[in-house]
């Protein structure tokens, strides 16, 4: 009996995740063929808009896994248009290899929320869902309780151990736009977007008047940090009016400082090996505390920002001893924006405006003795910015 696997999604774009989780399975689960299927419109994600057309990822998909064998790539709900439902394709591939072992496979997340999908018994009667699973504690007691329920419902569950690596599609257009992508793209598929100009990879972002900028870096960061970096420009105009620094510089580094935040660790490694940056110690051993160096690199490479602008989002975090003016500005707002809520934050507010270094001293002292009571490492610049300031 032949075996097959079925593995749907937008790959949008496709990425490195995704052919090492689609060659996992091919030997995990002894497949004769793996059926790649770009899915037309996803009932439980929104396609971005800007991003590439149906026919661009499937050709995409087609340039990733050329070199792959047992692996195809199918058009059918591409042609079937509207929403993809999984059951469909089920059901014609049903059709169309009648005597086959079908095998779906899914990530844990799509598993868990498998019986809110259009039709699941239908999708039980006819393949076996092939779980891409990566063996993390957290999630292993809920997999196996799903397992067990659905087996009751008479489906038949497969296990799959993928070590699926960790990067998003939503991820790796960000690192596109960034220009730091090529590690998770096959050459013909990264050689198919920049030639075709897809997400971001040609624009040019250097100098954008203040509400282009605006509109770019809000489509670049996790919806719930939007609110924060709008108010950390706002703080930040407000605090460059009252000190007398540049205000458009201020307000650009208020909306960049956090360009960068969405990405995890991993990838801020990945960012500052791309661009040829080398990290001191703790940059190494902490990486997602990485965000205000990468964003400062981004903001000049990317962006075009100048030195002060860029100074002021690379020390946004830790500080350093004598900073300047807009430095501490940035420091200080991203701190006591409107969204912070904390005990002391009234009072960091107060001093702002009276006294920036003082501001400045005490955000940096309330940041050091969070970190002793969670045990934490301290960045050797908070604590030099720290002992400037006590001795200044």
């Amino acid at each position: 009996m032949e075996r097959i696997g079925i593995y749907g999604g937008t790959f949008n774009p496709p990425h490195a995740g995704h052919i090492h989780a689609a060659k996992e399975a091919v030997k995990a689960l002894q497949l004769d063929r793996l059926l790649m299927v770009p899915a037309h419109i996803t009932p439980n994600k929104e396609i971005p808009e800007g991003t590439a057309e149906p026919e661009q990822r499937l050709e995409m998909v087609k340039l990733a896994v050329q070199d792959c064998p047992k692996i195809e790539v199918t058009d059918l709900e591409l042609k079937r248009k509207g929403t993809s439902y999984t059951y469909q394709t089920i059901l014609e591939l049903r059709k169309q290899y009648p005597k086959a072992q079908l095998y779906l496979l899914m990530g844990t997340d799509m598993f868990l929320a498998f019986e809110s999908w259009r039709e699941p018994d239908i999708i039980m009667a006819n393949a076996v869902i092939a779980v891409l699973y990566r063996g993390e504690k957290g999630e292993r007691d809920a997999i196996f309780a799903q397992k067990e329920h659905l087996e009751a419902r008479g489906g038949k569950i497969r296990i799959v151990k993928n070590q699926v690596l960790a990067i998003s599609s939503t991820n790796l257009r960000r690192l596109l736009a960034f220009q730091c992508a090529k590690p998770f793209l096959a050459e013909g598929t990264g050689a198919y977007i920049r030639e075709c100009g897809l997400y971001d990879s040609a624009a040019d972002w250097k100098n954008l008047p203040m509400e282009e900028l605006e509109r770019v870096v809000i489509r670049l960061l996790n919806p719930n940090r939007v609110a924060h970096v709008l108010g950390c420009r706002d703080t930040a105009m407000d605090l460059a009016k009252r000190w007398g620094a540049n205000e458009t510089d201020a307000a650009r580094a208020g909306i960049l400082h956090d360009v960068t935040k969405a990405l995890d660790g991993p990838l801020q490694l990945t960012l500052c090996r791309e661009y040829g940056t080398i990290l001191d110690d703790f940059g190494q051993r902490y990486p997602k505390t990485l965000h205000a160096l990468t964003g400062s690199l981004v903001a000049e490479r990317i962006f075009g920002e100048n030195e002060a602008v860029v100074s002021a989002i690379r020390h946004h975090t830790t500080g350093r001893a004598n900073m300047s003016l807009l430095e501490k500005i940035i420091y200080v707002a991203d701190y006591m924006e409107p969204c912070r809520k904390f005990q002391g934050v009234e009072k960091l507010r107060e001093l702002a405006y009276s006294d920036i270094d003082a501001a400045l001293k005490l955000g940096l002292e309330m940041t050091i003795e969070n970190l002793i009571s969670r045990e934490q490492e301290i960045s050797p610049e908070s604590r030099d910015a720290l002992a400037y300031l006590n001795n200044n």
